[in-house]
């Protein structure tokens, strides 16, 4: 997402804890704001540094404890297939086409937030509100229960395993 709020479809040629180049068919200026969502990594902003041939090079804009969790990630990454090292989650991650949701808390009150990613076991939701760790929370139609807190929102694990088929009609936002 650029700052004039448009999102684009990216694709990640380069990373390390500290930068960024991918393809993008919306490029911004050098010094625009972006916050990216990638595959397995999560929500990632910062600047664009320089531009490239059909996308842009930026930075990463992270706290220390950040930029060590995403060189944990990326040395993962770059490793696993190598390893053979499992998948350390019990359901693959998707990206939903409608991120945005509804979140009801405990009280009732309801906030929208933005889905990050979510399996047929759970969700990362960005929002800016971080509800008390083991409180019950309702994502659109499913029930879960806030298990940690991210830098940039929490994650839920939901209180039923969800199929698959209804899985994102159950939890966004129409």
């Amino acid at each position: 997402m650029l700052p004039d709020r448009r999102e684009y479809p990216c694709q990640v040629i380069n990373m390390s804890p500290g930068g960024v180049a991918m393809l993008a068919p919306g490029i911004g200026n050098v010094g625009d704001r972006v916050i990216a969502y990638l595959d397995h990594i999560g929500r990632v902003e910062g600047k664009i540094t320089r531009i490239i041939d059909n996308g842009f090079a930026m930075s990463v804009g992270a706290t220390p404890r950040k930029r060590d969790k995403l060189a944990a990630q990326l040395t993962w990454l770059a490793n696993r297939d190598i390893l053979n090292l499992p998948e350390d989650r019990r359901h693959d991650r998707l990206i939903p086409r409608n991120p945005i949701a509804i979140l009801t808390l405990e009280d009732g009150q309801r906030m929208t937030c933005r889905i990050i990613d979510l399996s047929l076991s759970g969700a990362a939701i960005a929002a800016e509100y971080h509800p008390p760790i083991k409180s019950l929370v309702s994502l659109g139609q499913v029930q879960a229960r806030v298990v940690r807190h991210l830098d940039d929102g929490f994650a839920l694990e939901f209180l039923h395993e969800q199929l698959a088929e209804t899985l994102e009609n159950s939890v966004t936002a129409r």
